[in-house]
């Protein structure tokens, strides 16, 4: 079994698209978090929700994607950048597991905040883990960029 698990929070879908090829190239497990509230599709909607959520410190009601984490070693993390920080979907999900032990690995999309702070948010949470350098992505990412950042965090590729 591979002991991989990429968990991620969409919106626009950028962020599952980049999980998608982060999955295909690691072998690992992907999954989906859902918020139990859909934000807007509206951009200025979703906007002022999402800058609501996080000035509170909200953490919404996962109902997909929240699973237990026992049995992977690694994990990758990947939010779109909302407000210099992780979607709040992110967020819920890192405040309800205990990381100790785990190789955490995050990655987002950005429409030109590049992480901002979410690398340090997620270190946070995660204070007895193992955290690797992520990749942060602005636009459409290519097979390659992401086979050369795996390389440069010395990851293991999957056995054909």
């Amino acid at each position: 079994m591979n002991n991989t698990l990429i968990i991620y929070y969409s919106l626009f879908q950028n962020t599952k698209n980049l999980a998608i090829e982060i999955a295909t190239q690691t072998g690992g497990t992907i999954r989906e978090l859902i918020p139990d509230v859909n934000y807007s599709f509206d951009y200025n909607t979703a906007s002022k929700e999402v800058r609501n959520q996080i000035s509170r410190g909200f953490c919404p009601k996962l109902i997909s994607g929240n699973v237990s984490i026992k049995d992977f070693d690694t994990i990758f993390i990947g939010s779109p950048n909302w407000f210099k920080t992780v979607a709040p979907p992110v967020m819920s999900f890192l405040k309800h597991h205990d990381f100790t032990g785990k190789t955490i690995i995050p990655f987002c999309t950005h429409g030109g905040g590049g992480f901002s702070n979410i690398e340090n948010d997620i270190a946070k949470e995660c204070t007895k883990s193992n955290l690797l350098p992520g990749i942060a992505v602005n636009g459409l990412v290519t097979s390659e960029e992401i086979s050369n950042w795996l390389m440069t965090i010395k990851w293991r590729f999957k056995k054909e």
